[in-house]
C-alpha cells in the first residue's frame, strides 16, 4: 500500500547527503544555483538574475507542497547541513498509476563528485521504501548526457525519446528522453 507523497513534507538522510526543506536562509545558496546558467542550459525552468525572485521562490515552495503539486528539496551535504549544493524536484503524481517524476539540478562548483547519483538513489530508496511508489520516472533532454549517465547509474531504463512532445521555456518544443525505474527493477 503506497502512502500519498504529500502526506508529510520529506526529510531524507542517506550516506553523504540530505534532501530537506529549503528554508529562508538558504536564499544565498540557492540564488547561486538558480542564476547559474551553466544549470538551465538542458532544463524547462528559466535562469533567474533577481534575488528577490528567488526569495520569492521559497514561499512557492511551501505552497506548492500543500497544493500537492510538487516538492523542491534542497541537497546537502551532511558535513555542511545549513549550505545547499542543488534541488531536488518531485513532481506529477499519479496515485492511480502511483508513479512520481524527478528532476534535480546541482551547483556545477559540485559536479563530479558523484551527489546527483547519490540524490538519485536517495529518492529512489526512499519512494519504493517508504513511500510505497511503484514507478519513478525522469525526462532528460538528449544532449544532457550527464543527467542521462547520473539515471543509467541509478538503474534507470531508457525507454525512448518523446520526439518534439514538450514546450520547455525558453528552450522552446523539445525531444525528451523518458528514463523509469519500477520497484520491480530494485528487488533482489
Amino acid at each position: 500500500m503506497s502512502k500519498n507523497p504529500y502526506e508529510q513534507f520529506p526529510h531524507i538522510v542517506a550516506d553523504e547527503i540530505t534532501l530537506r526543506k529549503i528554508v529562508v536562509s538558504d536564499l544565498d545558496s540557492l540564488f547561486e544555483i538558480y542564476s547559474n546558467e551553466k544549470l538551465f542550459q538542458y532544463s524547462p525552468v528559466m535562469l533567474k538574475k533577481n534575488k528577490d525572485t528567488v526569495a520569492n521562490m521559497i514561499g512557492h515552495f511551501e505552497r506548492d507542497f500543500n497544493k500537492r503539486k510538487e516538492i523542491f528539496l534542497g541537497i546537502c551535504l551532511n558535513s555542511e547541513p545549513n549550505n545547499i549544493v542543488g534541488v531536488a524536484e518531485i513532481f506529477d503524481y499519479s496515485h492511480d498509476v502511483n508513479m512520481i517524476t524527478i528532476g534535480y539540478r546541482l551547483n556545477d562548483r559540485f559536479w563530479g563528485k558523484g551527489i546527483a547519483t547519490k540524490t538519485v538513489k536517495a529518492m529512489t530508496d526512499y519512494f519504493f521504501n517508504d513511500i510505497g511508489i511503484n514507478r519513478i520516472q525522469a525526462f532528460v533532454m538528449p544532449e544532457n548526457i550527464k543527467s542521462q549517465n547520473v539515471l543509467q547509474r541509478n538503474s534507470f531504463v531508457k525507454e525512448g525519446i518523446i520526439r518534439q512532445g514538450f514546450v520547455w521555456k525558453g528552450q522552446g518544443v523539445v525531444d525528451l528522453i523518458l528514463y523509469s525505474l519500477l520497484k520491480s527493477d530494485t528487488s533482489e
